[in-house]
């Protein structure tokens, strides 16, 4: 993943924690914050965790992933979808 998204600022290790529910969370504060998004905080937020499941790839842990996939749900939730 980049190093600098000017899309979102997220908090440093927001896609490490092994909690779906604070993943969500996290990634909609920082839309909802945001200044710079070109969509709804939904999208951008989804746009984010899709964008780092697709690049880490082969490198996540199938745990992680599933992690990952979870907090997409928890993301709809959150933003009542």
């Amino acid at each position: 993943m980049t190093a600098h998204s000017h899309a979102l600022d997220l908090k440093p290790g927001v896609f490490t924690s092994q909690d779906p529910k604070k993943i969500a969370r996290s990634l909609k504060r920082s839309a909802e914050a945001s200044t710079q998004r070109k969509t709804d905080p939904y999208r951008s937020a989804l746009s984010m965790l899709v964008f780092y499941i697709n690049r880490a790839g082969k490198n996540l842990p199938a745990a992680h992933k599933r992690i990952l996939e979870r907090a997409k749900a928890e993301l709809r939730r959150e933003f009542g979808k």
